[in-house]
């Protein structure tokens, strides 16, 4: 009886169990919107905690920036320190930039793999249904006179707008996406940097039918040139001088790349195949 009884608990013991999956959405999208990725990931993983986070949901969404990421990191903080062995991070579109955010703002955070899903990584720089609904007469030549202010900067799309004609306005008056790559000065670089650098593993995911992430490169860090040519991540400066960590998980082998073509941008998150090619396998 005792024998049997310690086979068992060493049964129990050896019971795989799945880090919590921690899901950030995009702008104008709330829990709801997550409903499929979270069965997907039930589903193939039984028994994995999902929790996607409502704090500036839908209208909400379009508040600046680093107030998002403040918010957020309390919410994926308490989670975290319920979980010593750690969470992964699914975040989504505008989510994804978020996630940077809380990433290298907060230390000792305890996320294993971080998944970019459609995220404007390096910039939005494409007039969309999204910024219509806040700027309705602009066309994209003209997005930089609204954003590159002090008035424009307490939206959210104008934190991470990147005009790649107006390069100087953007290191001078974004206040989110330059600090984040390391573009501008910051005395807080190093440490953010360290503090990225704690994930295990970044998954990064995109593709050309998006619609909506412009170019659709820039899921993979990719981005326009003054000729709105794409230049490719490892050509690009904030890799190349590993400003934020990027080349380093690179050399690591810890950045993977996954693109899929014929998805939109809204039906990613509800999109078996590309669960199962490009998220499955890191959410163990």
């Amino acid at each position: 009886m005792k024998t049997l009884l310690l086979l068992l608990l060493l049964a129990a013991s050896c019971v795989h169990t799945y880090k919590p999956v921690i899901i950030v959405h995009g702008i104008f999208d709330g829990p709801k919107e997550f409903t499929k990725l979270s069965e997907f990931i039930t589903k193939v993983h039984p028994g994995t905690e999902v929790t996607t986070i409502s704090r500036f949901d839908y209208k909400a969404s379009v508040k600046p920036m680093w107030q998002q990421v403040i918010g957020f990191s309390k919410d994926i903080e308490e989670i975290m320190r319920r979980h010593p062995d750690g969470v992964h991070l699914l975040c989504f579109s505008q989510g994804g930039l978020i996630c940077r955010g809380v990433l290298s703002t907060m230390p000792d955070l305890n996320v294993h793999t971080f998944i970019a899903l459609s995220s404007p990584l390096a910039g939005q720089y494409g007039v969309t249904s999204y910024l219509k609904c806040l700027f309705p007469k602009c066309v994209k030549k003209t997005v930089h006179l609204i954003c590159y202010n002090k008035f424009g900067q307490k939206c959210s799309v104008c934190n991470y707008w990147n005009d790649p004609h107006f390069r100087s306005s953007y290191l001078k008056y974004n206040n989110f996406l330059p600090l984040l790559n390391g573009e501008t000065p910051s005395s807080k670089m190093t440490a953010w940097r360290e503090n990225f650098l704690r994930i295990k593993r970044l998954v990064l995911i995109g593709g050309p039918d998006d619609g909506v992430i412009t170019p659709w490169q820039s899921s993979h860090f990719g981005f326009y040139n003054s000729t709105e040519d794409v230049v490719e991540m490892k050509k690009q400066k904030f890799y190349m001088d590993d400003s934020f960590g990027l080349k380093t998980l690179d050399a690591r082998g810890n950045i993977s790349v996954c693109v899929h073509a014929g998805v939109k941008h809204t039906e990613w998150h509800s999109n078996f195949t590309v669960f199962r090619s490009c998220m499955e396998k890191w959410l163990t």
